[in-house]
């Protein structure tokens, strides 16, 4: 085989790393340019596309099922690809960021699955996003065992047939690599980057170990965005010599317009299909971006109130679980996002009761696995599962032939009998300031009032902000919410942070610059399609 041409692609604005030569390649850096070069103008169309489906729903203020794909939907004949045995059982799934001790605790976590996460759960600094890769390449050489210089607490892998099963993440495609460039000056997209580096180096050394290159892709909002994933999984396959169908991907149906693909996303995916997932903030957080100008029905009530036996949620996952398992696809759950305290054992025994609930319903619903957010959580979701699955691997024979959803049923956002509160306002903008916050220090997952919280947590805690002040609501204390009442609990956060923390800590931090980027995406009258692509250009590293 002769050598790989000289790769176009540049790293620019970027410290150099430990051991970044071991995954910035020249090999693997001229695969990621291919990758570039066929798929990114593809992307971008994509990407336009959205934007025209988003203006047309401006002017309906509905969504319905597609016409023109209305045979892939009525042909019983078709099934995805049968599971690889490493991902037949996902009863339980744990996610987090691929920082070392992450790694470890996560393989190490008893759940089935674990969601390698460059996305939602990881700042995109050029640290995170290369040495990450080097993470996951030095867990599967084993060679990942460290000390923690702060605690001296070891920490290493337990045996091979004890470790979950990865799943990793790549960034949306909305997300460009800023710190890696073609010849003309042009970002690659993040998804190429992170799928790129990952498959390039780990895809043969996966199967050698009896798995293979596994992914969960994010913000999907048509199942022409997923014959895209589908034609750079095929190409990625034949350029290294990998065989078809060796790639598996479950497609998180986290926004609105996916939940009215879900069959034709599987349908485009089938030979490289693995299942479904219903996430729960990025939905809402779609809800409110697609239908911003749909007046009072669409406007949500406070995120926490917004459960999943929601009418309008409860559509949404049981024709997910109806749908994969028609076809012969995982259906996967949503997330506990509950972080256990250390000196509250009472709030314990009731988070954990709520999740053990939670987990209960979606196991008797016909999911086949579902997320937790901390090890704590995998023995409570196991026990669900367990009580349900027995010695079955999954549920897919349950077809749940009695689901019967409407397209009207998916967006009945007034059929939830809950109002915005002030309360409700408070949280979103603490926790939106201290989200930022950490995210602009680099991190993704942040433990904040007892969740885990990642970037859509922010995504729906500006857009409940901006979509309350205009819609006018009035809270149940007579105030209205208003520019003005944003900034003034805003700023009351600020004071109480530096109170908290500390004035040296305070300084330390970005905590102004979080108060400013949250204020500027929550009431710009031009609603931001993502707070990360502002938050993007100001992350350090």
């Amino acid at each position: 085989m002769s050598a790989p041409a000289p790769s176009p692609l540049a790293i620019v604005d970027a410290a150099p790393l430990p051991r970044q030569e071991e995954v910035l390649t020249e090999a693997a850096l001229a695969f990621v340019a291919e990758l570039h070069r066929r798929f990114t103008p593809r992307r971008d169309e994509l990407l336009a596309r959205r934007a025209e489906r988003r203006a047309e729903i401006a002017r309906t203020a509905t969504l319905d099922f597609l016409p023109e794909t209305a045979a892939i939907r009525a042909d019983d004949s078709w099934r995805v690809a049968p599971a690889p045995a490493a991902l037949d059982d996902r009863r339980v799934e744990i996610t987090g960021p691929t920082d070392r001790k992450m790694t470890i605790n996560a393989l190490n976590s008893g759940a089935r699955v674990w969601l390698a996460d460059f996305e939602d759960a990881s700042a995109p600094t050029w640290e995170n996003v290369v040495l990450g890769q080097l993470n996951l390449s030095d867990a599967y050489a084993r060679t990942i065992d460290f000390t923690d210089e702060r605690t001296g607490k070891p920490y290493a892998l337990k045996a091979a047939g004890e470790l979950a099963t990865v799943v990793m993440r790549p960034r949306g495609w909305h997300l460009d690599e800023r710190h890696l460039v073609d010849a003309d000056g042009t970002p690659v997209p993040g998804a190429f980057v992170d799928f790129g580096l990952y498959f390039f180096h780990n895809a043969r050394r996966l199967l050698d170990l009896g798995k293979g290159p596994y992914f969960y892709l994010p913000k999907t909002e048509s199942h022409l965005e997923a014959r895209l994933w589908n034609d750079v999984f095929v190409f990625a396959q034949d350029h290294l010599g990998i065989p078809q169908g060796t790639v598996r991907a479950t497609v998180l149906i986290e926004t609105i317009t996916a939940a009215y693909e879900m069959e034709e996303i599987l349908y485009e995916l089938r030979d490289h299909a693995s299942g479904l997932n219903a996430g729960r903030w990025d939905y809402l957080f779609s809800i409110i971006k697609n239908f911003r100008d749909g007046g009072p029905r669409f406007v949500l009530p406070d995120r926490n109130a917004v459960t999943m036996t929601a009418p309008f949620m409860r559509a949404y996952t049981e024709l997910l679980v109806r749908t994969c398992h028609r076809r012969g696809a995982h259906a996967i759950g949503g997330m506990a996002a509950f972080i256990p305290s250390r000196r509250d054992e009472e709030a314990n025994r009731i988070a954990f009761e709520k999740v053990r609930a939670d987990k209960d319903r979606e196991a008797g619903d016909g999911f086949d696995g579902s997320w937790v957010a901390h090890p704590d959580l995998v023995p409570i979701a196991l026990a669900s599962f367990d009580a349900v699955l027995g010695d079955r691997p999954n549920q897919k024979d349950r077809l749940r032939e009695d689901v019967h959803v409407e397209a009207a049923d998916l967006i009945a956002v007034d059929s939830l009998d809950a109002r915005p509160t002030y309360a409700g306002l408070v949280n979103a903008v603490q926790v939106g300031i201290r989200y930022i916050e950490a995210w602009l220090r680099g991190l993704g997952a942040v433990a904040i009032f007892g969740l885990m919280e990642d970037a859509a947590t922010a995504e729906i805690s500006r857009s409940q902000i901006w979509q309350w002040i205009d819609a006018g609501v009035e809270f149940e204390n007579g105030e209205k919410a208003t520019p003005e009442l944003a900034r003034k609990v805003a700023a009351a956060e600020l004071s109480a942070v530096r109170a908290e923390i500390g004035e040296a800590a305070f300084a330390a931090g970005h905590w102004q610059q979080a108060h400013d980027l949250l204020l500027r995406v929550a009431l710009d009258e031009d609603y931001a399609d993502f707070l990360t692509l502002p938050a993007y250009a100001q992350l350090q590293g």
